[in-house]
C-alpha cells in the first residue's frame, strides 16, 4: 500500500467512528504505531483536524475544522447519499434545490462507473411530482432550529390562513416536513396548550426568549399530535365528524393522513378540513355512510352539503 492509499484509509477509518486507540489502527493498517503517528503528523499538515489524547489508553479522534475536509464514503454509503441529495432538491426550502443539484452533480462526477449505473437505475425509476408547497427561507428554518435546539422560547411574527398578522411566543419543539410544508411543533406559551404552526408564515423576533424544560408530548406523542392536527387543524374549514361506519370502513375511503378515531364497532371520528367548504363536502360525500357534526358551528359546510345534495337530485330526477 502507497503513503497516499493509506493515509487515505486512515482519514476513511477516523471518520467511521468518534475514537480509536493507536495500537487499533496499526492492527487495521497493518503498519506500526510509529507509522501512524507519522501518518497522523501528514493528515494535520493537510489541515485535517486530528485529535490525540496521550497515554496508555489514549488514542485519535478527527475533530471539527474551519473548514470542511473530503467525505470518504463506501459504495452503500454513496447510492444513498446521491439518492437523499436528488430528494432534498424538492423539500421547499430557498436554495436548497440549486444547492442539492450541485452537489448531486459533484458527487456523480466522482462515482465509479459501477455505481454511477445503480444511481442512474434508481432515479430512472423514480417519478417526483411537482412540489405544491410554499418555499420557507433558509434562515428561517435556521433560526427555528436553533431556538429548538437550545430550548429558547421562540419570539416570532405570524400570519393566519388569511394573512391576519400576530405576535406569537411559543417552546419549539420539533419542526415537521410533510405533504410539500414545513411545520413548527410547539407549546403556546399565551394559549397554554400545544399547537403547529405554518413555518413559512413565521417571521423569527431577535433575541429568543427564556429557556425552558421539554415538555411532555401530547396525547399518542408528537407524531400522532402531528397526523391529527393535519387532519383538520391547519386549514380554514375543519371540523370533527362522526360517521355510523366502523373505522375500517371509513380509513378505507379517505387518505392516509385523514384520522379516524374508533368510537364502537359501529362508528367512529374524524377530522377533516379544508380551505373552502366545497371540498369538505365531496370528502364527506365519499364516507358512502350516514354522518353528524355540529351544524351551528359549520353554517358554510351545511349551505354546501344542501348544493350538493340537490345538484345530485336534479341529475338523478331528470335522468
Amino acid at each position: 500500500m502507497t503513503t497516499a492509499a493509506r493515509l487515505l484509509r486512515l482519514l476513511a477509518l477516523l471518520q467511521q467512528r468518534r475514537d480509536w486507540t493507536g495500537a487499533q489502527l496499526a492492527e487495521r493498517l497493518g503498519v506500526s504505531g510509529r507509522t501512524i503517528r507519522n501518518d497522523v503528523e501528514r493528515l494535520r499538515s493537510l489541515d485535517y483536524p486530528i485529535e490525540a489524547t496521550p497515554g496508555a489508553a489514549g488514542g485519535y479522534r478527527l475533530g471539527v475544522g474551519a473548514s470542511l475536509p473530503p467525505l470518504l464514503l463506501d459504495d452503500e454509503e454513496a447510492i444513498a447519499t446521491a439518492v437523499s441529495l436528488r430528494v432534498a432538491a424538492g423539500a421547499g426550502v430557498a436554495g436548497m434545490a440549486e444547492s442539492s443539484l450541485r452537489a448531486l452533480a459533484k458527487l456523480e462526477r466522482m462515482l465509479p462507473s459501477r455505481l454511477r449505473e445503480r444511481v442512474s437505475v434508481v432515479h430512472g425509476a423514480t417519478l417526483s411530482l411537482p412540489r405544491s408547497g410554499p418555499v420557507i427561507d433558509t434562515e428561517v428554518l435556521t433560526a427555528v432550529a436553533d431556538a429548538i435546539r437550545a430550548r429558547e422560547t421562540l419570539r416570532f411574527d405570524y400570519r393566519s390562513f388569511d394573512g391576519t398578522p400576530s405576535r406569537r411566543s411559543a417552546e419549539p419543539h420539533r419542526l415537521v416536513h410533510t405533504r410539500g410544508r414545513w411545520y413548527l411543533v410547539a407549546w403556546d406559551t399565551e394559549r397554554r396548550d400545544w399547537r403547529m404552526f405554518r413555518a413559512d408564515r413565521i417571521s423569527p423576533r431577535v433575541p429568543n426568549g427564556a429557556r425552558f424544560s421539554v415538555r411532555e408530548a401530547p396525547s399518542g406523542g408528537l407524531a400522532e399530535y402531528v397526523e391529527r392536527s393535519l387532519g383538520a387543524a391547519v386549514w380554514r374549514y375543519r371540523v370533527a365528524v362522526t360517521v355510523h361506519a366502523s373505522a375500517e370502513h371509513v380509513s378505507a375511503r379517505l387518505p392516509d393522513w385523514v384520522v379516524v378515531e374508533p368510537v364502537d364497532e359501529a362508528s367512529c371520528r374524524i377530522f377533516v378540513g379544508s380551505d373552502n367548504p366545497e371540498m369538505l363536502a365531496l370528502w364527506l360525500g365519499m364516507l358512502d355512510a350516514d354522518f353528524d357534526f355540529d351544524r351551528a358551528a359549520h353554517p358554510e359546510l351545511v349551505d354546501r352539503l344542501a348544493q350538493v345534495a340537490d345538484r345530485f337530485h336534479r341529475l338523478a330526477r331528470s335522468t
